[in-house]
């Protein structure tokens, strides 16, 4: 065993000293493209969460702003935010991917229920102390899909200005806070409970003041699982007349914001394969490229659709093959 395992182990147990989790049994929980990492404990069922970077007081942060709107994210029970340690409630095993694999029937229900929760956010119109993805920000983040998916990073200043002139054109100055990592795999499906608690939330540590329809988008473009059009259209709708916008209008606004999320995410997953030793992430490319070019195929993004045909290969198998780890 390494010795930085070895001193986190300890630490870990350290924590737990004290605690109604002192002798507990740790179950390594799958985690996601983070460093961090999590384990179910019982009697009473909590999960530890560690932070090798020992950056958890976000996540705290944002889990009070959460349950202070009246929202279901983890309790915490125990914080050692120096260690980058977490003691928090469990919601409950099975997230929505996991549902719906078994009761594929129940999409337009636990899909309403997620829409349900981000109206419920945008009413409480909340402002807090997060970064702002503002339309520079927003088109600056997509460069990793020039340097590290089209592996030519001489082509990362005109793909960021044709993303920022699309922002400046389609999609509006106003900022809403946004969990961003807003999918089925971060959705606890809970229906014994009641209304927008029967959605656990998780991993929202990342979340930031960005543009209006943000999470809804990340929601219906899920980079790991093929969300029905049919399910798409019926929550973009229920979201647009909820926060009283056209939904033909919001459209150019919508397709703008989903295209920025998936052109980033391209970048986020070619770098974890190539780079990061994770050729897994390779299998959700060619779904997150689908969801870009049907972003990108609205009549308002001609322009930006050009720039990114002329800058990133499609996923072909050489394209792949390129990405895999060396």
């Amino acid at each position: 065993m390494s010795r930085p395992i070895f001193v986190r182990l300890f630490r870990m147990h350290d924590f737990l000293r004290g605690t109604a989790w002192e002798d507990a049994d740790l179950t390594p929980i799958a985690g996601d493209a983070s460093a961090r990492q999590y384990a179910r404990l019982v009697q009473p069922p909590a999960i530890l969460m560690t932070d090798p970077s020992g950056d958890t007081f976000r996540f705290a942060q944002i889990a009070s702003t959460l349950a202070n709107a009246g929202l279901c994210p983890p309790k915490i029970y125990a914080h050692d935010p120096d260690q980058g340690l977490m003691i928090i409630s469990d919601l409950g095993q099975t997230d929505f991917a996991q549902h719906l694999t078994q009761n594929p029937n129940d999409e337009p229900a636990l899909y309403k229920a997620a829409t349900d929760v981000l109206c419920h956010l945008h009413d409480k119109n909340i402002t807090v102390d997060v970064p702002k993805m503002t339309h520079k920000a927003a088109a600056d983040m997509i460069g990793l899909a020039a340097e590290f998916y089209a592996n030519d990073p001489t082509k990362t200043a005109p793909l960021c200005d044709a993303m920022l002139d699309a922002l400046i054109s389609h999609v509006g100055p106003s900022l809403h806070l946004a969990l961003r990592d807003y999918h089925a795999e971060n959705l606890i499906w809970r229906p014994n409970e009641t209304g927008t608690d029967r959605v656990g939330l998780l991993d929202f540590q990342d979340a930031c003041m960005a543009p209006l329809g943000y999470d809804l988008m990340s929601l219906i473009r899920d980079a790991r699982r093929d969300v029905d059009d049919t399910v798409s259209k019926a929550v973009t709708q229920q979201f647009c007349d909820h926060v009283g916008r056209d939904v033909t209008e919001m459209s150019a606004h919508l397709a703008c914001v989903g295209a920025q999320r998936n052109l980033r995410i391209l970048g986020i997953f070619a770098r974890l394969a190539s780079h990061g030793g994770k050729p897994h992430y390779l299998q959700f490319i060619p779904r997150v490229w689908r969801y870009l070019m049907q972003d990108l195929s609205h009549p308002a993004l001609g322009k930006l659709n050009k720039t990114v045909m002329a800058i990133l290969p499609p996923p072909d198998a050489p394209t792949l093959q390129r990405l895999s780890p060396k």
